[in-house]
């Protein structure tokens, strides 16, 4: 008997949100073929009982030779991508080279359109289909120091609203998910790409720089933090309802932040974002 459960591409899968997601759904009676850009981490995945691919977004031949391996186990079948891979890319927007700003948009905005262009001729062949796109606060407001960041996730709010408009009719759903602080290692990550990518001591924002600096080495958890199943009920609802949202917000800053965007004039909304990162800092 061949298997009937829906399927489900989830990129990212390493550790926090995409791992989480990766299990529940699982657990929710998808079929998830979980991917990460490491060997050890796919094989740890393996070994909770996932279906995995190696798959590293920023590699165009990869995404395509992973959805090709996968539609090999399913007989052609997928039903959605949640493309969640992505990290933060700090520092100030004078101090990044080109080599950084490249790198963090051939991952977070790149790497995503592509998962989704190799997964759209099969949901045009099925008449049917998810594609859940990973997003942030800062992909509707900008915050400083995060200007590589806020640039990419700009560029994957436009990207998914054209997507959107250009499937109306086809069966096919395109949803956003705009998180917030969520527990993850995020930080982490962030502090590894701003240790390789900024010179610190020669900048002249080094004294942010030292209290960032501080604040990517903590624990990661703010007052508005949320754990990864805040974002999974949202994904749940992307991928299952008859209706799905074209946004979801995730967490309190989230839905702050939206409607502060909405009712504030520019200026005042610079001042209060500017506020709020000084606040991180301290």
């Amino acid at each position: 008997m061949s298997d009937q459960r829906p399927v489900i591409l989830i990129t990212g899968c390493s550790s926090g949100i995409g791992a989480h997601c990766a299990h529940a759904l699982h657990r929710r009676g998808w079929r998830v073929f979980a991917s990460a850009r490491r060997a050890a981490d796919v094989e740890r995945l393996q070994g909770d009982g996932l279906e995995t691919l190696v798959l590293d977004v920023a590699d165009e031949d990869g995404v395509a030779a992973a959805v090709a391996t996968l539609l090999e186990h399913t007989g052609g079948r997928l039903d959605a991508v949640f493309c969640n891979a992505g990290y933060g890319q700090p520092g100030a927007v004078e101090d990044l080279p080109r080599e950084a700003l490249r790198a963090q948009f051939e991952t977070n905005v790149l790497g995503a359109q592509a998962v989704a262009r190799h997964a759209l001729p099969v949901f045009r062949r099925q008449g049917h289909g998810r594609v859940v796109m990973h997003s942030s606060l800062l992909g509707f407001v900008a915050m400083p120091y995060r200007g590589a960041y806020n640039a990419s996730k700009f560029a994957l709010e436009g990207l998914t609203d054209t997507l959107r408009q250009e499937l109306h009719g086809s069966g096919i759903h395109v949803s956003l998910i705009q998180t917030g602080p969520v527990t993850s290692r995020f930080r982490a990550n962030a502090e590894a790409m701003f240790r390789r990518w900024i010179d610190a001591e020669t900048s002249a924002h080094r004294e942010a720089y030292a209290a960032y600096a501080r604040r990517l080495a903590g624990s990661g958890r703010t007052p508005f933090s949320r754990d990864p199943e805040a974002v999974l009920r949202r994904l749940a609802h992307a991928l299952e309802s008859p209706r799905p949202k074209a946004r979801y917000h995730v967490t309190v800053p989230s839905h702050v932040f939206k409607a502060l965007s909405r009712l504030l004039p520019t200026r005042l909304l610079d001042r209060v974002l500017m506020r709020v990162t000084a606040d991180e800092r301290r």
